[in-house]
């Protein structure tokens, strides 16, 4: 049996080794020099292989249809995949915070390394440089796969090209083309896991913040919220709360990446206090240094940089003296350092975000193998089906279990078959 796999990234790779070592004639067709470029830059260069969790939490954090993962999940789980890497594989592993697993080398060229190895073992041939143009469907079944440079017969067909993040590394929706051509329904793809842009910090970039909470209020709705780390940016706010309300809120943001108007990102610099405690720790401030200035009561409260902008919002003057400054005032200030309001402009584009949201719709795929339902031999793994994660591992993970779930089924079907066609090349 032949199988093609489309796409050396993450999800093609795995699946391409498995195939082979269960015995399948594999071959890969990859539009760049070399595998996994993608996979290269995850995780900032460390690559944040998956989540050393259970299966119901890794299904908590995928955000777009997590229901549909719900089989491949459990049949190829986060400990599963932490096993094939650092079992199987040999790739030395760690566990950080948040069960976030990394190689120890902190390398992801490891993690590509240890997957190219297996692919090379198992038999898998790669066409490098070679661009996958289109999927060919006769009878309903998919059997060949056309490329700029030759055409080769198939028994199966996987698409593993991604989505249309970071389109540098080649992902640029070949596989959504695929889908559409053959009249397969796509979910409007957007770029998520990335930076908002934001109006009223402008100034501030470089400054990060811990311990903060951030709420995106949308259509006067609060829509996401996240407590964490943040950054502010030279275009707005990033960091990882900022990554998991993106996450969140993508639906609501059109093609170009824009939110409605009247959408807000509210911070609150002292989630740990309610108001009436934050009144009364502003309260004994005002009361230990009554002739001193509310900007630099302020900067008790707050980073320095924060004070002239959280003034501005509790339109109060930083010169004036604590003891002429009246409750009203005082509230003012509370409220500002619990809900610091920026106007939310849009989301950065697909060329600085980690994922992407939208793709093959899951209800053309059989979740127990990512079969094509209307298309017999076709299989989607990956990126570019319409599943997508917060951060921390579980987009890989997505990857791998998908990958893993077409794997057990086309080498299945092979099994059952004697069925071989003859390479075409």
């Amino acid at each position: 049996m032949r199988a093609v796999v489309i796409g050396a990234g993450a999800a093609g790779m795995l699946c391409a080794a498995e195939l082979a070592e269960r015995g399948v004639d594999v071959v890969v067709i990859e539009r760049n020099s070399k595998c996994g470029k993608k996979l290269f830059i995850t995780g900032k260069g460390r690559c944040n292989v998956t989540n050393d969790c259970d299966v119901p939490t890794y299904l908590s954090k995928i955000v777009t249809n997590p229901k549909f993962m719900y089989s491949a999940a459990y049949g190829f789980s986060p400990s599963d995949a932490i096993a094939l890497f650092s079992g199987k594989l040999g790739l030395a592993l760690k566990t950080e915070r948040g069960g976030r697993v990394f190689p120890v080398s902190d390398k992801s060229s490891d993690v590509i390394k240890a997957l190219e190895k297996y692919m090379r073992v198992s038999g898998v041939r790669v066409k490098y440089d070679e661009r996958a143009t289109a999927v060919c469907v006769e009878g309903g079944r998919a059997v060949a796969v056309v490329t700029d440079k030759a055409q080769y017969a198939a028994d199966a067909v996987v698409v593993a090209t991604g989505g249309i993040t970071y389109p540098s590394t080649g992902s640029t929706g070949d596989g959504y083309r695929f889908a559409r051509d053959l009249g397969l329904k796509v979910v409007t793809p957007r770029p998520t896991l990335v930076a908002f842009v934001t109006r009223g910090a402008e100034g501030l970039q470089g400054l990060s913040l811990k311990n903060v909470a951030l709420s995106v209020v949308i259509d006067g709705a609060e829509r996401a919220h996240a407590f964490g780390e943040m950054l502010f940016t030279h275009t707005g706010i990033s960091g990882p709360i900022v990554l998991e309300c993106s996450s969140l809120t993508s639906k609501y943001r059109d093609e170009n990446g824009a939110f409605p108007k009247r959408s807000k990102a509210i911070v609150d610099f002292k989630p740990a206090l309610d108001i009436a405690t934050l009144d009364a720790r502003i309260v004994r401030e005002f009361t230990a240094a009554p002739h001193a200035t509310l900007k630099t009561i302020a900067a008790k409260l707050l980073p320095r940089a924060l004070v002239p902008y959280a003034l501005k919002a509790a339109s109060l003057q930083g010169d004036t003296r604590a003891d002429a400054t009246d409750r009203e005032a005082r509230r003012r200030l509370a409220h500002a350092l619990k809900n610091f309001e920026l106007e939310l402009v849009g989301a950065e584009g697909a060329e600085q975000a980690i994922i992407t949201s939208g793709g093959v719709d899951v209800k053309e795929l059989d979740p127990k193998t990512m079969r094509c339902r209307k298309i017999d031999g076709l299989y989607f793994v990956g990126e570019v089906i319409d599943v997508d994660a917060l951060t921390g591992g579980f987009n890989l993970q997505t990857a791998w279990a998908s990958a893993e779930a077409a794997a057990r089924a086309i080498a299945s079907s092979a099994s059952k078959s004697c069925h071989i066609k003859v390479d075409s090349v």
